[in-house]
């Protein structure tokens, strides 16, 4: 037994109502010629999310990188900064010059966290973390822009990593690879994954 539509719920009408839509249009002009017109509904169009640019930055505990390392990472973060603020914060390896990577990384750790405010959202880049994917970076933007956090932050660790002080801090955890990636690479590849979230939330070609 066929229900009322006004029985069937809003998914099943809105359903219904796009199979009555036409795909194409054929026009002909005065010469008789015609010419077949795609249609483009909106349930076909690329998803798009309204999101708050939320400020996005890194803290990376990094050597003076190589000038290739430089070029790409400029590169994708003047890309990145079409969407959002975004910068880079840099500090210097073992800044006390301690013999004990102990100390040296306590030091560091020291210095990101005076990197770090309360209102930021801190993400850490480790190991330990949960495995990234495009989709989960473009979802962690979109959520701190809803929250209206002060920046969303994250934090590369030296050659021996972040100290505890630094993971406490950490909102999230996260890792891009199973493999362990030279802190120049991390950098990159971090950059080109923050634009690659944007354009996922923005509905762009450059994902597929």
């Amino acid at each position: 037994m066929r229900l009322p539509i006004s029985h069937l719920t809003f998914g099943s009408r809105l359903r219904a109502f796009r199979t009555t839509l036409p795909t194409s249009l054929d026009l002909a002009d005065g010469s008789g010629r015609s010419a077949v017109v795609a249609i483009v509904h909106a349930s076909q169009r690329p998803y798009t999310r309204a999101v708050r640019p939320v400020p996005l930055k890194i803290v990376a505990v990094s050597k003076n990188n190589s000038q290739g390392a430089e070029l790409m990472a400029g590169e994708w973060l003047e890309k990145l900064q079409r969407y959002a603020e975004a910068s880079e914060v840099v500090i210097r390896p073992n800044p006390k010059n301690a013999a004990d990577p102990k100390v040296a990384v306590q030091a560091e750790g020291e210095r990101v966290l005076k990197m770090l405010r309360p209102q930021d959202r801190v993400v850490v880049l480790d190991e330990r973390g949960k495995e990234a994917t495009s989709e989960k970076i473009a979802e962690m933007i979109a959520e701190a822009g809803d929250e209206g956090v002060g920046a969303l932050v994250f934090c590369i660790g030296g050659p021996h990593g972040h100290s505890s002080e630094v993971r406490k801090r950490a909102d999230s955890m996260l890792r891009l690879s199973a493999c362990v990636l030279n802190h120049q690479v991390a950098r990159v590849v971090l950059l080109e994954q923050l634009y690659r979230g944007w354009t996922i939330l923005k509905g762009e070609p450059y994902h597929h």
